[in-house]
């Protein structure tokens, strides 16, 4: 068959559309690639990032810090997603947490009030916090050299706990550095050196206690700590029976909380509120540990019989303790069980009286004040579910009595703002875990059968009870039934001391404690 004259044109013709197609496909996808790299590097810059981060004092404290501003003392300037985003290295994880947060952030500044974005900066200012967008990978990016000319002995022995346990434990450096990227004058990093707020001149004494208050009734009074101008309010928690653990059906319960079982407690005082920095300060003052006797060796030199002297005190806290929340009257934290009960002991010296921490059933039997449901006061847990928004209205009916995670902004608060429970305790739920003498045993309820007097677990290998939950718990954590237990390795993750401290936590701030108080006898003879 004879080969028509224009088949070979419009073959010609398809190549040069096949040609055309291709080219602006390839030139299409040039163009498309290049407006959404160019996209990429507006969206990660500091304009860009601004905004919808409208913390009033995000980029103040960024120019006032370490790698902020054209003066810092390093010279080099980071920008907000150097920190707040995985290295550009690695290309999976800095792409999609960049989509994550930012669709998290436009959705917060589309949905918030300025009353929450500064709730949101100051809740920024705890390594917990912080922890979830900085990232370790970014800060060793840039600092190959952990040990540059010039560092500290502390920042020595820190940086070598970090590269040796970094993996292993999981390390951070924001646990360390969090005024890094942002200045934050009440952050202190390193061993403290002193008490804060502390004035170095001589103590005026005038106003100091001679003696311990005294004590004639099975009746509410007020402490005296001899020596110091420290007093505090206890309350006479009269004995009687109840019923410990949580029922079957009470909403979150927790198997540990269980079997129910009748529990005989005798009468006690117990600390209206839990031992504040103002105590465990002077309790410090009077005992650091340089050139005391430990109080293993002085209890078998028989020396704390008559002096307090015989006690040692805390070392240094790694950093500060308080984390920059304030001081006074709010809850002393960090500190270990054994810390506390070396304060119980110098409490006890000091005034005379036996001071000790409570068992979990005298615990549990005060915090109820009388009550048999989840909390002291009315409501039910599901009610105070801060995720659900459309519950938020009925938190009125918690907050008044506990700090939470709805209501404290992560961090400790005055006990003494809370209403109190039945008995005049306040804080009982909530705002920082309290220690107890007992030993943690998830199965310590098991095969108590009629009615248990005065129970204490003095085995177990989990660490010791703590009860009432804290500052980040939800509403599940604060029930009176709730109990868990500490865990020491966990939270003594970033100390780099070796040993590590037998006084200080370094990785947990929500535990502290309160004290009871053995009444004398013929004060209930005289009831």
């Amino acid at each position: 068959m004879k080969k028509s004259k224009y088949s070979g044109g419009k073959n010609s013709t398809k190549k040069n559309r096949r040609g055309l197609f291709l080219f602006t496909g390839v030139f299409l996808g040039f163009a498309l690639f290049v407006t959404l790299y160019q996209t990429t590097i507006y969206f990660s810059s500091n304009q860009s990032c601004m905004m919808c981060h409208v913390h009033p004092h995000a980029d103040e404290a960024w120019r006032m810090g370490n790698h902020g501003g054209a003066n810092n003392r390093t010279g080099v300037q980071v920008s907000c997603i150097d920190c707040h985003l995985p290295p550009r290295s690695q290309t999976w994880a800095h792409y999609t947490t960049k989509a994550r947060m930012g669709l998290r952030h436009v959705w917060g500044k589309l949905t918030r009030d300025a009353e929450h974005w500064e709730q949101h900066w100051d809740r920024s200012l705890t390594w917990e916090e912080a922890s979830r967008f900085v990232f370790s990978a970014s800060c060793m990016q840039c600092h190959t050299n952990l040990f540059p000319q010039g560092i500290s002995d502390a920042g020595i022995i820190a940086h070598l706990h970090f590269e040796e346990n970094h993996q292993r434990l999981n390390l951070q450096c924001i646990a360390c550095h969090l005024d890094a990227g942002h200045y934050n004058p009440n952050f202190l990093s390193g061993q403290m050196v002193g008490i804060p707020g502390m004035v170095t001149a001589a103590v005026d004494s005038a106003d100091f206690f001679t003696e311990p208050a005294i004590v004639t009734a099975f009746a509410n009074f007020t402490e005296q700590i001899p020596g110091t101008p420290i007093s505090f309010n206890m309350i006479a928690i009269p004995g009687g029976q109840f019923t410990m653990g949580s029922p079957a059906n009470e909403p979150f319960r927790n198997t540990n909380e269980g079997p129910q079982h009748e529990v005989q407690v005798s009468s006690f005082f117990m600390a209206e509120v839990q031992t504040t920095w103002d105590m465990f300060w002077e309790f410090y003052r009077q005992t650091m540990s340089e050139g005391r006797t430990p109080p293993d060796v002085a209890r078998r030199n028989n020396e704390m019989a008559t002096s307090v002297d015989g006690i040692s005190g805390p070392t240094p806290p790694w950093g500060a303790p308080d984390q920059g929340w304030g001081m006074a009257d709010r809850p002393a934290i960090t500190m270990t069980h054994y810390a506390a009960q070396v304060f119980t002991q110098w409490l006890s010296f000091k005034t005379g009286r036996n001071y000790r921490l409570p068992t979990e059933a005298e615990w549990e039997f005060a915090a109820r004040g009388g009550t048999e449901t989840a909390y002291f006061f009315p409501g039910n847990p599901r009610d105070f579910t801060s995720g659900r928004f459309w519950r938020r209205a009925r938190m009125e009916g918690i907050t008044p009595y506990v700090f939470f995670d709805y209501n404290s902004n992560r961090r400790t608060h005055p006990s003494s703002e809370l209403l109190p429970n039945p008995f005049g305790l306040r804080g009982m739920l909530g705002n920082v875990f309290e220690y107890t003498a007992d030993r943690y045993n998830p199965n310590a309820f098991q095969g108590r059968t009629g009615v248990t007097i005065d129970p204490i677990v003095t085995e177990g290998t989990e660490g010791w009870v703590i009860r009432g939950g804290y500052f980040g718990s939800d509403a599940a954590g604060v029930r009176s039934a709730f109990r868990t237990h500490t865990r020491s390795d966990d939270w003594l993750r970033t100390d780099p001391q070796q040993p590590r401290s037998i006084w200080w936590y370094s990785d947990f701030r929500g535990i502290g404690f309160r004290v009871v108080l053995e009444p004398d006898p013929e004060l209930l003879n005289l009831r």
